[in-house]
Parts: C-alpha cells; sequence; structure tokens
C-alpha cells in the first residue's frame, strides 16, 4: 500500500510539474495594462492627408511623343520615331516613298505640324 501512494504522489508531482512548466511561457504572454491600454500615438500620427490626396495627378503638357509619331504615320512615315524634344518642337523622322524625311511638330497640345 505504501509503494502505490508513494507511485500516486509521485505521478501528482510529474503532473502537476508538467502544468506548470506549460503555463509559465503561455503566462509570459498576457500583458496588463492600467488605464487606457495603450501608449499614446506619435505627435503627428493624425494629421491629415495633403490638400491634393483625392485629385488626380496633372496630365502633362504639351505633344506627347507617342502621339506625334501616330500623327507621322498617318502622314506616311514608316519606321516614324521621335529623334528630339524642344520646348518649342518635337522631331519625328522615319522613311517616306522618297527615302528617310523628317517632320516637326508644335509642342503642344494636338501636335500641329509645323513642317
Amino acid at each position: 500500500m505504501m509503494q502505490f501512494l508513494a507511485k500516486a504522489g509521485l505521478a501528482t508531482l510529474l503532473a502537476a510539474g508538467t502544468v506548470a512548466g506549460a503555463v509559465a511561457p503561455a503566462s509570459a504572454q498576457v500583458d496588463v495594462y492600467i488605464g487606457s491600454g495603450r501608449p499614446p500615438p506619435p505627435p503627428g500620427y493624425y494629421r491629415p492627408p495633403p490638400p491634393d490626396y483625392n485629385r488626380p495627378p496633372p496630365r502633362p503638357r504639351g505633344c506627347d511623343p507617342r502621339l506625334a509619331e501616330d500623327i507621322a504615320r498617318d502622314y506616311g512615315f514608316r519606321r516614324a520615331r521621335v529623334v528630339d524634344v524642344t520646348p518649342r518642337r518635337v522631331i519625328v523622322t522615319g522613311w517616306t516613298r522618297r527615302g528617310a524625311d523628317e517632320i516637326s511638330f508644335g509642342n503642344v497640345r494636338g501636335c500641329p505640324v509645323l513642317r
């Protein structure tokens, strides 16, 4: 009977030690706060968005080089490509029926032909 009680007591101690060992790491994950529960946010955290937040990005001004190439193709240029863009004009070169040629467009909206 004494051996039975000794074995039962040892089993109880092992079970209690196992439970205590499992509870200790779990209790380290619990945080206790008194008050609001969180530290205040840093200054400037709740600042309003900039004034142009919902505004779409500005459209580029002037002649779009892709549009200039498309217009040059409409004028009969093959393999048209933009070779220079200045504040005043966009220069496109390509091949026509007569050979290599160049056409200039004004660097404003719509790409008017300057010739």
